[in-house]
C-alpha cells in the first residue's frame, strides 16, 4: 500500500470526522483524516460548549477539537491539511482530490460539515472582513465599545451576541421574527444583557459604508418601513448549509443539500459512508455528529470486512 493509499478515508475534521477517525483507528485500520481549516470544525468557534458529556463547567470549542485530534493520532489516525477539490469513484476506490494531492480508500467517511449562511444582499461581500463578519469568536474583540448588530435569532446567534456584549457598546440583535428561536436558557441569557437591543420583524437589505461597515438598511417584514442603524459591524448568524457540493451527482441528498443514508449511516453508494450534520435528520449537535462518527466508522470497518 503507498503513501497516498488507505483503507478509509474521513473527510472533516469536525466531532463527526474525529470520532470516526478514533474508531477506525482503534479498529487498527489504515486512516487518513483530511481537513480544510482547524480541528473541531464549527465546535472550534464556540467559546464554551456546556452540553457536551464529561465536562461539568463546559470547555472551550477550541479545546475540545484539539483534544479530540490528539486522542485519534495517539490510535494511528493520519491527518492531512489541505482542501478538497473533488471526489471520483474508481472502481472500488474512492479517489478523494486535494490541493496536495490525491488519496484513494475503498471506505469513504464524509464528515464535511457545515459552513455558514450568507444573508445575500448588496455590501456583505464587499465589506467582509472590513466589518462583516461570520464568527464573534474570531472577531468579536475587534469591535470594542462600539455598537454592532448581529442577524439571527437562534442559538448560535444568541451564544455570539452573548459574546459580543463583551466587548462591543451595545449589541442589536436583528430577527426577522417577534420571538427567538434559541433555546429558553439561551433567551433568558440575552434577555437579562443590558448590553442587549433587539429589532424584531427586520431583515437587513443592504451593508452601507465606505471603506469599513457604517450603517444597516433595514425592512420591517410586516409594516414595509425602511430605517438605517448606524453600528461598526454585522455579525451573520442566520444558519448553515451542507458542504456537500463536491459529492452532487455522487450520493442521493434531499432538497436541502443533506445526503441520505439509512441505519448504518450508509448512503446507496457501497462504501461511502456519512457521518454529523452533513446528512440527513441530524440533530446538529456536537454529541450526535461523535455519535455519528462511530457508528459511521464501526460500520465502514465492518463493510471492509
Amino acid at each position: 500500500m503507498s503513501d497516498n493509499e488507505y483503507e478509509i478515508i474521513i473527510i472533516g475534521g469536525g466531532p463527526a470526522g474525529l470520532t470516526a477517525g478514533i474508531y477506525a483507528s482503534r479498529a487498527r485500520r489504515n486512516t487518513l483524516l483530511i481537513e480544510k481549516e482547524i480541528m473541531g470544525g464549527q465546535i472550534a468557534n464556540t467559546e464554551l460548549v456546556e452540553n457536551f458529556p464529561g465536562f461539568p463547567d463546559g470547555i472551550n470549542g477550541y479545546e475540545l477539537g484539539p483534544k479530540m485530534g490528539e486522542q485519534a493520532m495517539k490510535f494511528g489516525l493520519k491527518m492531512q491539511f489541505g482542501e478538497v477539490t473533488g471526489v471520483e469513484l474508481r472502481g472500488n476506490l474512492k479517489i478523494v482530490k486535494t490541493t496536495d494531492g490525491e488519496f484513494s480508500a475503498r471506505a469513504l467517511i464524509i464528515a464535511s460539515g457545515m459552513e455558514r449562511s450568507k444573508l445575500g444582499v448588496p455590501g456583505e461581500e464587499k465589506f467582509a472582513g472590513k466589518g462583516v463578519s461570520y464568527c464573534a469568536t474570531c472577531d468579536g474583540a475587534l469591535f470594542r465599545d462600539v455598537p454592532v448588530a448581529i442577524a439571527g435569532g437562534g442559538d448560535s446567534a444568541i451564544t455570539e451576541a452573548l459574546h459580543l456584549a463583551r466587548f462591543a457598546s451595545r449589541v442589536y440583535l436583528i430577527h426577522r421574527r417577534d420571538q427567538l428561536r434559541a433555546t429558553k436558557i439561551l433567551q433568558e441569557k440575552a434577555f437579562a444583557e443590558p448590553k442587549m437591543q433587539f429589532v424584531w420583524n427586520s431583515v437587513v437589505e443592504e451593508i452601507e459604508g465606505e471603506e469599513m461597515v457604517k450603517r444597516l438598511r433595514l425592512r420591517n417584514v410586516k409594516t414595509g418601513e425602511k430605517t438605517h442603524l448606524e453600528v461598526f459591524g454585522i455579525f451573520v448568524s442566520i444558519g448553515f448549509k451542507p458542504r456537500t457540493e463536491l459529492f452532487k451527482g455522487i450520493v442521493p441528498m434531499n432538497e436541502g443539500g443533506h445526503i441520505i443514508t439509512n441505519e448504518k449511516l450508509e448512503t446507496a453508494v457501497p462504501g461511502v459512508f456519512v457521518a454529523g450534520d452533513v446528512r440527513q435528520n441530524s440533530a446538529w449537535q456536537a454529541i450526535t455528529a461523535a455519535g455519528d462518527g462511530a457508528t459511521a466508522a464501526i460500520f465502514a470497518e465492518r463493510w471492509l470486512g
